[in-house]
């Protein structure tokens, strides 16, 4: 039986035959159905073929597998612990720690608790000697950048690092610091997608090449920094990306040789939330993980309660989402362990061709400096985020904990950290609504109809709707008449109330409960009734709650009527 089953050969399905089958299973729905459209306005399909991609690419799909490869470099994500201290003192015992526990590369914002006195720079220069690091600082006048002043005249050679500003920083006597960024983790932090990035990274770059005396000399003090998000395709292909337009950046300079740009990364924290916070540490594992697939160079994993205040263990953890990650999945014995995956392919070379296509858009509307004073950069980056936003609400996209499977009974934290204040982050709305509720002790309930079977997917979908901003409704036992549907609004404390039940006992029941329900309590119903919403609107109803519906624009309205009522 074993050796029949070796020989016995399955014919190669055509992708034809596979949409066949999909089009059955679909039961009526259109095969459009299954395919995807991307915040970047890049349409994902259902499955991805050889022959799909061959045909797609063509001979440029040899050639960007080969850019990628040939542009990574061999000292790939290296471990940046960021150091979270209050005081100099823990600033540098964190700092050992760190360092002795398995980072490689000493992680600082320069927007600290302390004051960067002298002794602390001088004690700092000393790390900055041995160690690489990556500092992010204010502007060109900030007090960190004096730490160099304090390395020795014959050390400065030797010293290796990266400083992540707004504006380029000169550092002549320090040749193996990069010190002119693209860093586009600001834009990320306003809502930018993958392309925007991209385009606006080899913008920075023509920006600042011009300012310096020869590509040569630029190239080597010029990186880029990305934040990864939790899209974990997308972000791959995004560091894979950058490769391939880089390439066909340094080209138009003449360049012919391959230059080696380092991608410095980090997890992404408009993804964060501070609800069910232990939820960012499996977001930023997932991200760290698409870092080390795309090729990132070093990365940083911020700790799970970094919108908070971090802790010992949470910084501990993070640094090890990394370690594990590096020394365990093997991922960096492959130079580009997603080279030749039909999907991830297809998906960097959309990324090129957009990202390109905006750029020149960029160059051509006189650079990124006229672009931003234009108003466009910033009208292009606000149409993303509320695209973004607006999935995060109606739950296109899902934020665990937040939007999802929402934990009424968790602590909100209102302490916020200073240096993520201002990122907008998907979490927000349903944070800021969440403590207005919870402040104002709203009391919700859901009237169940018919039986526990009938009534409960549907009661079950508002308890979780609830949940999102807090609320834990009363249920009702289901009722099975108008006089017990009645008399359970009229001794319940909820003043907001959802009524739940299949179609056929919300359909009989509803318009004789809103001819007799209490004067001050709010009632909705679950589901969409086209034919009767008209007729229940007039007689008392206040709305619908359903499927696909923006959750905060509902419960915000719902929570302004109740207001109202109580009036």
């Amino acid at each position: 039986m074993s050796n029949n089953m070796k020989n016995i050969e399955f014919e190669k399905p055509a992708y034809s035959d596979w949409q066949d089958a999909a089009i059955k299973a679909l039961k009526g729905k259109p095969f459009e159905s299954l395919f995807t459209k991307t915040n970047e306005g890049v349409t994902l399909q259902p499955i991805y073929t050889q022959e799909s991609l061959v045909a797609k690419l063509g001979d440029e799909l040899d050639r960007q597998v080969a850019t990628i490869r040939s542009l990574q470099n061999s000292q790939a994500f290296q471990v940046a612990q960021q150091v979270h201290a209050d005081t100099s003192e823990a600033f540098f015992a964190q700092l050992d720690d760190s360092l002795a526990r398995g980072n490689e590369i000493i992680t600082i914002d320069s927007r600290v608790n302390f004051d960067w006195t002298e002794d602390v720079l001088v004690k700092l220069a000393s790390y900055f000697s041995e160690y690489s690091f990556k500092i992010t600082i204010k502007d060109t006048k900030d007090p960190l950048l004096t730490v160099f002043d304090k390395i020795a005249l014959d050390q400065r050679e030797a010293v290796k690092g990266f400083i992540v500003s707004t504006q380029p920083i000169s550092l002549h006597a320090f040749p193996s610091v990069r010190s002119v960024g693209a860093n586009t983790v600001i834009y990320h932090n306003e809502g930018a997608n993958a392309i925007q990035e991209l385009a606006y990274a080899l913008a920075l770059a023509a920006k600042w090449v011009e300012q310096e005396e020869s590509f040569e000399a630029f190239s080597k003090k010029f990186f880029v920094s990305f934040a990864v998000d939790t899209q974990f395709f997308t972000e791959i292909a995004k560091l894979r990306a950058f490769k391939v337009l880089w390439k066909a950046f340094s080209s138009a300079y003449g360049v012919t040789q391959n230059v080696k740009i380092p991608t410095v990364a980090e997890t992404s924290l408009r993804s964060f939330s501070k609800l069910d916070v232990y939820v960012n540490l499996l977001r930023s594992s997932n991200e760290a993980l698409s870092g080390l697939i795309g090729g990132a160079d070093l990365f940083t994993v911020h700790p799970h309660d970094v919108l908070t205040k971090p802790t010992e263990q949470s910084v501990r953890i993070a640094r090890n989402v990394s370690l594990i990650l590096k020394e365990e999945t093997n991922v960096l014995k492959v130079i580009d362990p997603a080279g030749g995956s039909y999907f991830i392919e297809s998906l960097t070379a959309d990324f090129v061709k957009e990202a390109w296509a905006l750029f020149l858009e960029i160059e051509a509307a006189g650079g990124i400096d006229e672009y931003t004073a234009s108003g466009k950069l910033a009208e292009e980056v606000e149409k993303s985020y509320q695209s973004r936003i607006h999935a995060a609400q109606t739950r296109k996209q899902s934020l665990i904990g937040t939007n999802i499977y929402a934990n009424p009974a968790d602590a909100f934290e209102c302490e916020t950290n200073p240096l993520f204040a201002s990122i907008k982050r998907s979490a927000i709305p349903f944070e800021k609504l969440r403590a207005e509720m919870t402040a104002a002790d709203v009391k919700t309930g859901i009237l169940t109809l018919g039986t526990l079977k009938s009534s409960k997917p549907r009661a079950d979908f508002i308890a979780g709707f609830l949940n999102t901003v807090g609320l834990v409704p009363e249920k009702s036992e289901p009722a099975t008449t108008v006089e017990e549907a009645i008399a359970w609004l009229k001794a319940t404390e909820a003043k907001y109330v959802v009524i739940a039940g299949n179609d056929e006992d919300t359909k009989e029941f509803v318009h004789a409960i809103l001819a007799d329900k209490p004067a001050d309590v709010l009632v909705d119903v679950a589901g969409k009734f086209k034919d009767e919403e008209e007729a229940w609107l007039a007689n008392g109803l206040n709305g619908f709650i359903f499927a696909g519906q923006n959750i905060i624009e509902k419960l915000q309205s719902v929570f302004a009527s109740m207001k109202e009522v109580q009036r």
